[in-house]
């Protein structure tokens, strides 16, 4: 089945947008109320659209008050604001999912076969649409790991083939979250290596082959694993049609370092103001890299 057009859908709506603009969209994962405070303060001084993402954990911690707290920040927020899930890896969560306000879920099934994931993947895309939900999905197996997914930390990375590309774009995804050679968590040793700007006369690189596919079908890439980025590679990586871009650890160290510093020697109201200003600040320098600032 063709993926269903959702046209007030605040997640598609911002990223189609950044598409028609050629920039990309910061989708950055918070675990507390301040946290999400900071993200959309950095939005506001921005000027930039913004995607506030949540794991799984959200829901089941605080039984979704931090969904609705999100969404109220998103409903408030001066510039435009959507709320994503994260690597749903559970099938009757995403349908609980479909229940509260998100506007986007990830459909992650990676964690199974390549056949499952596909059927999987169609079946719960299709449940996501018929609640009004874009939703994202994982061709492939992106490496590694982060605090709050875990089914795949001991299973082995598969690369997204262009046949699988196709494939999901056919099961109706609206967003595609390839495997290239990106990695959630840390980079090893062997650093940053990506399957985007190796050029050959039989073989265009594979993040090039995808972009083809999905700009054909009206299918936006998002991007995961990008911890230690720079911001031109961040800019290479959107020429070649990156628009949703996952960030978490690199916008809450300084938030971490600064609790780790002040709590219990300063007023825990001033160390709550001065943490959200930490991820403000951090979010704000992302979204001038990745150019979505001045764009809302």
């Amino acid at each position: 089945m063709g993926s269903i057009r959702l046209e007030d859908n605040a997640t598609l709506r911002i990223l189609r947008a950044a598409d028609k603009g050629k920039y990309g969209i910061l989708a950055a994962v918070g675990y507390n109320l301040e946290q999400v405070l900071g993200f959309v303060k950095a939005a506001e001084r921005k000027r930039s659209p913004l995607i506030i993402q949540l794991f799984p954990w959200a829901i089941t911690s605080s039984n979704g008050v931090l969904v609705h707290a999100a969404a109220q920040a998103a409903r408030q927020a001066s510039v435009p604001v959507a709320v994503h899930l994260d690597h749903c890896q559970d099938e009757d969560m995403v349908k609980q999912a479909c229940e509260l306000p998100f506007d986007s879920i990830m459909v992650d099934m990676s964690h199974h076969s390549k056949e499952q994931n596909l059927a999987k993947t169609k079946e719960l895309v299709a449940y996501c649409h018929a609640h009004g939900k874009a939703a994202e999905a994982e061709p492939g197996r992106i490496e590694g790991g982060e605090d709050g997914v875990s089914d795949t930390l001991d299973l082995a990375g598969l690369m997204t083939t262009a046949e699988e590309a196709q494939q999901f774009v056919d099961a109706g995804v609206d967003l595609l979250a390839p495997a290239f050679g990106n990695v959630h968590g840390e980079y090893g040793p062997r650093g940053i290596v990506l399957d985007f700007e190796r050029y050959s006369m039989l073989l265009p690189p594979l993040l090039n082959q995808i972009n083809k596919i999905t700009k054909a079908n009206n299918v936006l890439i998002a991007l995961h694993g990008v911890t230690g980025f720079s911001d031109s590679l961040f800019q290479n990586l959107i020429e070649s049609g990156v628009r949703k871009i996952n960030v978490n650890k690199d916008i809450l160290r300084d938030y971490y370092a600064l609790l780790e510093q002040k709590v219990n020697k300063s007023p825990f109201t001033q160390v709550v103001d001065e943490a959200v200003e930490k991820v403000a600040e951090a979010l704000a320098r992302q979204m001038d890299a990745v150019g979505s600032s001045g764009k809302a």
